[in-house]
């Protein structure tokens, strides 16, 4: 399981550094705002793919990574339903629509439901740490973006129908993917038994 908490830990610390403006400007002074963006992408990289490799580990420990409790089976519809919405915001994070003006950050919306629904049907320790962490981190920066008046990706870019229209078809082409083969094929583990 370490790689998976090196690979959280550097993921955290690495986006820290924009919660913290001065933190940032300094270091984008120091490295040049090319090198900054370089550094900052790359250790985001490798702390991704410590994660994925580490949890992928962590799933195959059998008795080192125990099963802290049994989901009930149910719940494997609710957070089907929950990463719909997921997707869907996960898609208006990038496109002007009134989606994204309502919810502000819905990449960061995304991530909480997509943490929360992923511990609702995972009760192993190595599932609470990821899955975990990264609700927790997720509410940690929509703080620090709310204290900042950081505005996301889009700026102040204003919501339109056909940009709701755009996030809900796009958000929904992409988890059809993801349920149908993307994530047997990214994560192992088949959603439908077709």
């Amino acid at each position: 399981m370490t790689p998976l908490i090196v690979g959280l830990a550097l993921f955290f610390v690495s986006h820290l550094v924009p919660a913290s403006p001065g933190t940032r400007e300094t270091l984008r002074e120091r490295m040049g705002p090319s090198a900054y963006l370089l550094a900052f992408s790359a250790v985001s990289i490798i702390s991704l793919v410590l994660i994925v490799k580490g949890y992928g580990d962590a799933r195959l420990l059998g008795a080192g990574n125990p099963q802290l409790w049994a989901p009930p089976q149910f719940l494997r519809h609710v957070t089907l339903g929950l990463m719909l919405v997921a997707f869907i915001l996960l898609a208006a994070a990038y496109i002007p629509s009134r989606i994204r003006t309502a919810v502000k950050h819905p990449m960061l919306a995304a991530i909480k439901i997509w943490a929360l629904a992923h511990l609702l049907v995972r009760g192993d320790l190595a599932s609470v740490i990821l899955f975990g962490s990264m609700l927790a981190y997720a509410v940690f920066d929509r703080i620090s973006v709310k204290r900042r008046n950081a505005l996301g990706p889009l700026g102040n870019a204003t919501g339109t129908l056909r940009g709701d229209v755009l996030a809900v078809v796009i958000g929904s082409a992409a988890y059809a993917a993801m349920v149908l083969f993307g994530h047997a094929a990214l994560i192992g583990v088949p959603l439908l038994r077709l």
